[in-house]
């Protein structure tokens, strides 16, 4: 009997989710650098920015960056003398943050490998810090990518994630959902031209556990200190933990 995960509000064979979340991201590759800015008006820069904050990259971090997508956060934390390992199970996203990493002159310090989140290739304690910044909600088995985070970090290592989150405040969350689910497929078809990969994303957004929720996920994975902080009356939160 197969087991059955959701793809955005769609309840699909776990086998399948990996693949079908692939080629929404193949298909954005291009533009996704460009729908971040429309999606969020600009936002998302402040977002990553409080992120790599929390971070805290310094000379000499080894610093894994999972789901690295464009390269946003990774090619920063780099630029503060961190060697930075970017990965993304998604060749076409890899294939774009070297393409941004060669127009930007940013090719010291940063090393590219497709991975899977839930199967890292790395060894035990490699890494002085993990982050992943708008992909865990994208992982097929949450708790499982929580576990291999872990694993991979060294003693005292730091796990940083920035994500999609929950709106408390009634009213607000109604006029985000208005935003969310009318404006941003259609922002989708025009830029992107997938309305479809976009009204995905704004699903999965809503299939994300709540931060409070999320939270003991990571403690579960074994972290301690853990903690969060939500961003812009809750539509985002960082979230940390130390091994």
């Amino acid at each position: 009997m197969s087991v059955k995960t959701f793809f955005g509000f769609k309840e699909v064979d776990e086998t399948a989710k990996q693949n079908l979340v692939g080629q929404v991201f193949s298909s954005v590759a291009s533009k996704y650098d460009v729908m971040n800015d429309f999606m969020s008006f600009g936002l998302h820069r402040l977002w990553k920015r409080d992120m790599i904050a929390k971070i805290a990259p310094h000379q000499g971090m080894k610093y894994l960056d999972v789901a690295g997508g464009s390269g946003d956060i990774g090619f920063k934390v780099a630029a503060r003398g961190a060697d930075v390992t970017l990965t993304d199970i998604n060749a076409d996203m890899l294939q774009q943050a070297k393409r941004k990493a060669l127009d930007r002159g940013k090719v010291q310090g940063i090393r590219y490998k497709v991975e899977d989140a839930e199967k890292l290739s790395f060894a035990d304690a490699s890494f002085d810090a993990v982050g992943i910044s708008f992909g865990i909600r994208n992982v097929t088995h949450i708790d499982v990518a929580l576990r291999e985070f872990y694993r991979v970090l060294k003693a005292g290592g730091k796990f940083v994630c920035l994500e999609f989150s929950n709106v408390d405040n009634e009213y607000l969350r109604k006029a985000y959902d208005a935003y969310s689910f009318n404006i941003i497929p259609k922002l989708g078809g025009i830029v992107a031209g997938d309305e479809a990969s976009y009204q995905y994303l704004v699903e999965s957004i809503r299939k994300f556990p709540p931060a409070d929720e999320f939270e003991n996920m990571i403690k579960s994975a074994g972290f301690s200190g853990t903690g969060y902080k939500k961003l812009t009356f809750g539509t985002v939160a960082i979230h940390w933990g130390v091994k």
